[in-house]
This record gives C-alpha cells, sequence and structure tokens, in this order.
C-alpha cells in the first residue's frame, strides 16, 4: 500500500471516529451520521439474529470439556482488556492451572492468500492455529501475532498464545497439542461457537456505551441489554467513585450479576530497547513528549500529567496504526525543536516499534497493571470467586 493511500485510509478512519464522538457538526458531517446510523439499524439486526439463531439450537455452541473464561466488552476498544486477561492468566498460571490465552489476532499479517486456496483446492484440513508462544519461547513478532497477543505472550512465560479466527479449533488445538486445561478467550464476548463459557464483561467506566448507537453510527458491537449475557462485570478505569446509575442500568439488564469494579495502575517506565527501568517518579517534573496508537490516548496522557510530566507535544494515531519511518522523524523532530528530555508511549504501542530503531531522544513506555478496589478485596480473591467457586460454577 502506497503512503498517500494509507494515509487517505487513516484521514477516512479518524473523520468517522470524529463523527461518531460528535466532535463534526458541519451539514457534511450530519448527513454521514445519518448514513451511519441507517448501516447501524441494518448490523443490529444481523446481530440479534446470530443470537437468535444459537439460541434456538440452529447454531451450535460445541463443549471442549474445560474451563472457558471470556473477557471482552459490549464496545470496541478503550476497556483496558488486555491487563486484565494478563492478570487472570497469570493468576491461573500460578495456581497450576494449564493456561492458554486465544485470539483472534486483530491486524495481525494474515497467512498468504495462496495457502487459504491450495487448502481448499488440495482438501488438505486446514493449518493449525499460529503459535505466538508455547510457554517457552515467543515465536511470532507482533506484525505475526498481532500487538495483543505478542504482548502478552512477552509478558507471560508458561502461558500458551494462540491465534486464530477459529477460536474451537485453537481451543481443541490448545487441548490435545498442549495438555490445557484453562482456555482464555481474549475479546469472545461476541464470540459465541464455545460452550461452558464464563463471560467476564468489561465495561469503561469513563465512557460505558459511547453514545449508545451500534456500529457503524457507534461504538456498541451489541445492544446494552445484552449485558444480561455476562456471568460477571468488571468496571474498568474506576476513578474509585460509584456510579450508582450505571450499577443500576447493569443491573436492571442482569438483576444480581456481580460486579468488580477495577483501575489501571500505572507502575514503571520502561526503556524502549533497553533493560533500564525507572520508578514514576522519574517522570514528575520533566518535559516529555508522547505518542500512541490506541482508542482513548486521552486516559495516557492523564497518567503522564498526573505523574507530574510536562507533555510538549503528543502525536496520536488511530488504534493499532503500524508506524511508518516517516513517523518518526516527525516524532524525533519535535522532541528535540522543544527540547523534550524523552518520549514516552504505551506498552502496546512499544511492541510496534521496530528493532534497532535509532533513538535521538531516549523512548519508554508505560507499564500497567490492574488493581481490585471494590467487589473484592484483591485479585486473588476475584480468581478464587470466578474460577475455583465452592459450588456449581456460573456459566452464560
Amino acid at each position: 500500500m502506497s503512503s498517500w493511500l494509507k494515509r487517505q485510509i487513516n484521514s477516512f478512519e479518524q473523520y468517522t471516529i470524529d463523527v461518531i464522538f460528535g466532535r463534526r457538526e458541519d451539514v457534511r458531517a450530519t448527513l454521514f451520521a445519518a448514513f451511519l446510523q441507517g448501516l447501524s439499524v441494518l448490523f443490529n439486526g444481523i446481530v440479534q439474529a446470530r443470537l437468535w439463531l444459537y439460541r434456538k439450537r440452529i447454531l451450535h455452541d460445541q463443549p471442549l470439556g474445560c474451563l472457558v473464561v471470556v473477557v471482552g466488552n459490549l464496545t470496541v476498544g478503550g476497556t483496558g482488556k488486555t491487563p486484565v486477561v494478563e492478570k487472570f492468566a497469570r493468576a491461573l498460571r500460578d495456581r497450576g492451572r494449564k493456561v492458554a490465552i486465544l485470539s483472534r489476532g486483530y491486524k495481525s499479517k494474515a497467512p498468504p492468500m495462496w495457502k487459504k486456496w491450495w487448502y481448499w483446492l488440495s482438501h488438505t484440513s486446514e493449518p493449525p492455529p499460529r503459535i505466538v508462544s508455547d510457554g517457552k519461547t515467543v515465536m511470532l513478532d507482533s506484525e505475526q501475532a498481532g500487538d495483543e497477543p505478542f504482548m502478552l505472550a512477552r509478558n507471560l512465560p508458561g502461558v500458551i498464545v494462540l491465534v486464530d479466527k477459529n477460536r474451537v479449533k485453537a481451543g481443541i488445538y490448545a487441548v490435545k497439542k498442549f495438555g490445557c486445561d484453562t482456555l482464555i478467550l481474549d475479546d469472545g464476548f461476541q464470540y459465541l461457537p464455545l460452550k461452558g463459557r464464563l463471560n467476564l464483561l468489561l465495561v469503561d467506566k469513563t465512557n460505558p456505551f459511547g453514545n449508545g448507537h451500534l456500529l457503524p453510527r457507534g461504538i456498541l458491537r451489541e445492544p446494552i441489554k445484552h449485558l444480561q449475557r455476562a456471568s460477571y462485570v468488571f468496571l474498568t478505569k474506576s476513578n474509585g467513585q460509584r456510579d450508582s446509575e450505571l450499577e443500576d442500568l447493569i443491573h436492571r439488564h442482569n438483576p444480581g450479576v456481580d460486579i468488580i469494579e477495577c483501575a489501571h495502575r500505572p507502575q514503571y517506565l520502561q526503556r524502549f530497547g533497553s533493560d533500564e527501568r525507572q520508578p514514576l517518579e522519574f517522570l514528575k517534573g520533566k518535559n516529555v513528549g508522547a505518542f500512541s496508537g490506541i482508542a482513548v490516548p486521552e486516559s495516557f496522557e492523564k497518567f503522564l500529567r498526573d505523574l507530574g510530566g510536562h507533555i510538549l507535544f503528543t502525536r496520536r494515531f488511530l488504534d493499532h496504526y503500524r508506524f511508518a519511518y516517516e513517523d518518526f522523524v516527525e516524532i524525533f523532530s519535535a522532541a528535540l525543536e522543544k527540547k523534550a528530555e524523552f518520549i514516552v508511549t504505551t506498552e502496546k504501542d512499544a511492541v510496534r516499534l521496530p528493532d534497532g530503531l535509532p533513538c535521538p531522544v531516549p523512548v519508554y513506555y508505560l507499564r500497567l497493571e490492574i488493581d481490585i478496589i471494590r467487589g473484592a478485596s484483591d485479585f486473588d480473591e476475584a480468581i478464587d470467586r470466578i474460577c475455583f467457586p465452592k459450588t456449581a460454577m456460573r456459566i452464560s
């Protein structure tokens, strides 16, 4: 893809996001919003029809004979899902479970089309899932695996990480090939073919459901009423203050569901391409630049300011954006011009930086982890309640 075409596509995607979030108020934006609303009605019909087919057993879900924990959301992007998946996987691994994380590998580099045609023409079995990590070695990079699977594989020794759009196939492979007894579906709330699942639904407390519209007019993948499919609800990005209105809405659609509130806590700064690690106090009073390609860049930038950093400039890219050489030229030029002491990005963005990137200004990424602040005394208690209940498991 040419640089010009890539810029045009990114520009259109950014314009669409601006319309969804009400940042554009001109006539063109109003007409485009109406067009998107029509598509949302069609999308809603498809979502409802699919769920109806599974409920009526016209389409069948498949049991795999092991614990299946789904971590997902009703919206696209920005709920802080990956740290929750990581923390669950680590806790289950430490309790002796043989854990595999199954991901679809969003925006990962797909296998060549000729391979797919070859399997179809030769009537041979489908290729196995891509092994990002066999629990000992990280075997794929972020481009081949996807950002989140690569990051999880790098941070979770002893945990299997597989990528495949067909999570049933990946689950069977994990059980047979690696002897896994626990499967975690990363971003799997809308993946219905697996039976016997605990649905952990994440809701971003700072922006629970966007403008209330389904894709592509809003950020909802399913109607809000589908909160009823959650086994547990995790409120993420909490500031510690209760939101009774949001909790009432959740309980109206899913009476009695357990709500567990958690916060994303910065842990330290890790320098890119180095073992150097700095405490959070390192940011205080420093003049820094910031760049990110995530769904909600405002939350990342707020962390930096709250930690005492003076942000001289920011560069925001689309979620999962693949950085080009020109982007780094611009970022480092801005840093040198404004005399930034260093540049900060997110951990998810850091996995997309090319190895050996020459950095005339030091680059660090901010490491985040999850803390439970209400609904369980700590994360270990939440794990025990959800995955090791004394009574029969609640599954959706």
